[in-house]
């Protein structure tokens, strides 16, 4: 495979509602607070693209509860 074949390849990453929400929190967290620990601007460009992708696709950080749906999905998932 070459190197330009490589860098479009997609991937795909399958992950619950739960820890979609979870993640977003994070993510979100980490962006609001300047915090991420990206070593490399590369890594911070992902992580930018992942936050955007699960902001269009959650309803969730919209709502007015939002900080108890995102208590309840950590509650949920720690008892996985």
């Amino acid at each position: 495979m070459t190197e330009q074949a490589q860098a479009e390849e997609a991937t795909t990453l399958r992950l619950t509602s739960d820890e979609a929400l979870v993640f977003f929190s994070i993510l979100s967290r980490w962006s609001d607070e300047n915090a991420t620990r990206a070593d490399h601007a590369a890594e911070q460009t992902v992580l930018d693209g992942i936050l955007a992708t699960l902001e269009e696709q959650l309803t969730a950080p919209f709502a007015p509860d939002y900080e108890q749906l995102v208590q309840a999905a950590r509650d949920r998932l720690m008892r996985q």
